[in-house]
């Protein structure tokens, strides 16, 4: 359902920034899930000795050397890095043929899997939009790989307008991101392929259904913005080949694409000199086709800002932001007046209006000040819905244009609400509604009054009643007071027993509120629990907040997440022979820098995508763009120093005793790339003491996570709750 919202939202803002934003930012994997704590359990030990000694694949070690600043640092396993290699290929084999016989002997694993098939098993319903005479929604039947697109008609009845299930044999193609016309008559969609962030775009006509024009192909991190109906802008890089490294990929550049007219005619609008050169670039067009906007970063971390008035034949870009210092984006244009969100000197954004003849900030005028809580805002019947986010749950309130509060919406419950957006002639507004344990509902609101309905409730085997999510405040190492979701089966009871999944991520602004998954059902439902710690780095407070978790300050991200798991064990929800830490990602790092730091807290680790090779990261593609919370190893002697002392990839040592640990990741991401996994799981296979094992999962034609199909997400959670369980001694479930 999470992933229906996103493509939705994406429709309906339409902001190149904003949709630039969400393509950018290291996606949060999705979370594990998967126990019992009333199971039959025997001692760790004793499981421990039952266990199938795992003898791991040979991986060649070269004599490769790197020089920092004066200090050599050897990286045996460089040759990983060249994930199109054949000898590559042939230990991936290996190792997956060791994963795979390793989890074959867990005896239950079959039994997770049916769990978790029977909670995916049901009936999953978008929020509906409109576009011309039609209104569409996503659904997907139950088990169904990808969701389908349907449309129709105020009187009609459902058809399907786009099935990506259609598109590949075995699921792994999507549907990436959708864009129409204003109106409805036309419709652009992007396609991954095996989860890679390279889309092609298809543009069809939304009567006929027939395809206008050629396919665009080698597109990324991109939204599509439309100019009335004649074609569109867009964003990409010249492609790297291969394993090629990054020099391609520091250069984005918006196209625009007149319909009708071979891509190889598409002109650069923006991103072709060297003064224009950017890591991410995005364009979006206001609806009434009066400006073209223009926002460039060398990282995820803020914005330059320009606008264009397309009404004027050879007009010149005009500046509104010189600088990435802030994070900002044009929400709504009317006449020449622009209304902006930004963080500006404002940490937790606020929402700006200012002439486009005058656009730069010192002529803004608030319009909502900010306040101690995070603005989300987005537009809707000639409203302004701010969603707030409040120590990490959704708080909503209703302006008008002239900023003046109308009401605060009544939310269902606490938890996260998605949507709001809407046409400006809008009378109702549909948003979803979730949290940790409430499956995803989506609710009609009546604009005038600001009453909600239901809208549309899944039918699903799982009782949210059963159930208690609580949310706790705990201390970190500086002090500093952190935020941590706890969820589990009401009646559990506090005695160290209770297998336990410990959540994070702690980057790029990231904010993780409060959402349903059916996998995460599984584990709740089978007497696990799951917690997820609000850790710096995310942006649950703002600015500041993310700010505290980058670079030099990286640590606090680690130190936070120690204490979430200590607090866990000090209140006896679980011990250390019941926990596992799990992040993907920039989690992904998250997890192997603490377990390398602290590996006695945990019984198991799940670094997935993980990010973990931290002196050459910068050098993979797409990796520079992340400077800005890391800082690179070779910007200075004191970065590299902060950057080799918590670096997963080189904190292996050996003699030590690490978490029984699968890594997992994916064979086609082009995000982060897998050599990062391969690295880690090789040092670890090499110095690991003792008997908890170590291995690698590696998905197949699968990249980042974004559009992996059910079917292998269902595997996928088998086999890692599987894994977990057993290593932390349940025999039984």
């Amino acid at each position: 359902m999470q992933k229906i919202l996103n493509i939705e939202m994406n429709y309906k803002t339409n902001k190149g920034y904003t949709m630039l934003k969400q393509a950018l930012a290291l996606s949060v994997a999705i979370a594990l899930t998967g126990c019992n704590s009333s199971n039959e359990q025997v001692d760790s030990n004793v499981a421990i000795q039952n266990k199938t000694q795992v003898s791991y694949p040979d991986t060649r070690k070269d004599n490769v050397v790197d020089t920092y600043f004066g200090q050599q640092i050897a990286d045996p396993y460089r040759w990983l890095e060249d994930d199109m290699s054949a000898e590559t290929a042939e230990w991936v084999k290996a190792q997956n043929n060791t994963t795979f016989d390793y989890l074959a002997n867990i005896p239950y694993r079959d039994q997770i899997k049916e769990t978790l098939t029977e909670l995916m098993d049901f009936e999953k319903i978008g929020t509906p939009f409109k576009k011309g005479k039609y209104t569409y929604f996503y659904k997907n039947d139950g088990l169904q790989n990808q969701y389908v697109l349907y449309r129709q008609l105020e009187e009609g009845e459902p058809e399907v307008f786009l099935d990506p299930n259609t598109f590949s044999e075995d699921g792994t193609t999507s549907l990436a991101g959708i864009s129409f016309t204003e109106d409805g008559s036309l419709v652009a969609y992007q396609i991954s392929e095996g989860g890679s962030d390279w889309r092609k775009v298809i543009v069809l006509d939304t009567e006929t259904k027939k395809q206008i024009g050629e396919t665009l192909v080698d597109v990324k991190f991109s939204g599509i913005s439309w100019y009335g109906n004649e074609g569109f802008y867009y964003s990409s890089y010249d492609k790297p080949k291969g394993s090629e490294l990054s020099a391609k990929t520091d250069q984005h550049k918006v196209y625009y694409h007149q319909l009708n007219t071979p891509q190889s005619a598409d002109k650069v609008i923006y991103g072709a000199t060297a003064s224009e050169k950017h890591r991410y670039v995005g364009a979006s067009v206001t609806k009434d086709k009066h400006y073209l906007i223009i926002s460039a970063s060398v990282s995820t971390s803020g914005n330059k800002l320009f606008i264009k008035d397309l009404t004027k034949p050879n007009s010149k870009l005009v500046t509104i932001l010189d600088h990435t210092n802030s994070d900002t984006y044009v929400m709504d244009s009317e006449g020449s007046k622009l209304t902006l969100v930004t963080n500006l000197n404002a940490p937790n954004k606020r929402i700006v209006t200012v002439d486009a003849s005058n656009p730069t900030p010192a002529n803004w005028q608030d319009l909502i000040s900010e306040t101690e809580n995070v603005l989300s805002p987005s537009m809707g019947g000639g409203f302004i819905f701010a969603r707030y986010m409040v120590d990490a749950v959704s708080k909503v309130k209703q302006f008008d244009k002239k900023g003046n509060l109308v009401r605060t919406i009544e939310l269902p419950g606490v938890g996260t609400a998605y949507g709001f957006g809407g046409e400006k002639d809008d009378e109702v507004l549909y948003y979803a509604f979730s949290n940790y344990k409430t499956p995803t509902t989506s609710y009609k609101l009546d604009i005038k009054s600001g009453k909600s309905e239901v809208y549309q409730k899944p039918e699903i085997n799982f009782d949210p009643d059963n159930y208690e999510s609580k949310q706790v405040f705990y201390t970190s190492k500086d002090g500093t007071k952190v935020p941590m979701i706890i969820t589990y089966k009401k009646g559990l009871e506090l005695d160290g027993s209770n297998p336990t999944i410990l959540y994070g991520y702690g980057g790029f602004n990231v904010s993780l509120t409060p959402s349903f998954s059916s996998s995460r059902a599984a584990w709740l439902k089978m007497g696990g629990v799951y917690a997820v710690a609000n850790i710096r780095g995310g942006g649950e407070y703002g600015k500041n907040w993310h700010k505290a978790g980058t670079q030099l300050q990286k640590q606090n991200v680690f130190d936070d997440f120690i204490a979430a798991a200590e607090y866990l064990i000090d209140k006896d929800y679980t011990s250390s022979k019941k926990l596992a830490l799990n992040g993907g990602s920039n989690g992904g790092l998250l997890v192997g820098a603490v377990m390398t730091q602290r590996p006695e807290l945990f019984k198991v680790a799940l670094p997935a995508v993980g990010v973990l090779d931290m002196l050459r990261y910068h050098t993979f593609t797409a990796g520079a763009g992340w400077a800005y919370d890391y800082g690179t190893a070779d910007q200075s002697k004191e970065m590299f120093k902060y950057l080799k002392n918590y670096s997963p990839v080189h904190n292996v040592k050996a003699g030590v005793q690490y978490p029984a640990t699968l890594v997992t990741t994916g064979d086609h991401d082009d995000r982060v790339v897998p050599a990062h996994s391969y690295k880690f799981v090789a040092e670890l296979q090499d110095k690991q003491t003792g008997s908890n094992p170590t291995l690698i999962r590696i998905e197949t034609n699968a990249g980042h996570g974004a559009g992996t199909p059910t079917s292998k997400i269902i595997d996928q959670y088998a086999d890692i709750f599987g894994f977990t369980l057993h290593n932390m001694g349940v025999t039984k479930l």
